[in-house]
């Protein structure tokens, strides 16, 4: 048993892309044709996650040439390069199959909307180091010009 789960702790990924159900997605999939290989954007909702470890994956739904077409990814591929999120969506489901039966408006998924405030600290938060920097710079730069 302990074989097992060495073997799939081995093949997760360490850092996965956080994104939820309801997010519109940019799955960023590399495909290999013949000896060349390329990255092959899907963009689309994600309207369900299944099972858990090694074997979890994610169903994106988008509609192309008014039809809908829906994908499944493993999570922990290894084809799966990345996943951007384009847009929060709000959702109080865990699966979303009823979009499937909806047309147009209908089908559309309220956006997440984030306070200001916790986009701020978001940002300070990241570029905190980078700004700081670039402050005393220009504040080491004010007070020569003042002389």
């Amino acid at each position: 048993m302990n074989e097992i789960k060495a073997i799939e702790a081995s093949q997760m990924k360490n850092e996965v892309d956080s994104f939820k159900i309801g997010d519109t997605v940019k799955v960023h999939f590399k495909i290999v044709e013949g000896k060349t290989e390329r990255i092959q954007i899907y963009e689309g909702v994600v309207i369900a996650f299944k099972n858990s470890k090694v074997g979890r994956t994610f169903m994106v739904r988008k509609i192309s040439y008014g039809v809908g077409v829906e994908r499944v990814f493993p999570l922990h591929s290894p084809r799966v390069a990345k996943v951007e999120v384009v847009r929060p969506g709000k959702v109080r489901r865990a699966k979303l199959y009823y979009i499937r039966d909806k047309i147009g408006k209908g089908a559309k998924i309220k956006e997440l909307i984030v306070s200001r405030k916790a986009k701020a600290s978001a940002n300070l938060a990241v570029s905190a180091p980078a700004d700081a920097s670039a402050t005393a710079a220009s504040a080491g730069q004010e007070s020569s010009a003042e002389s």
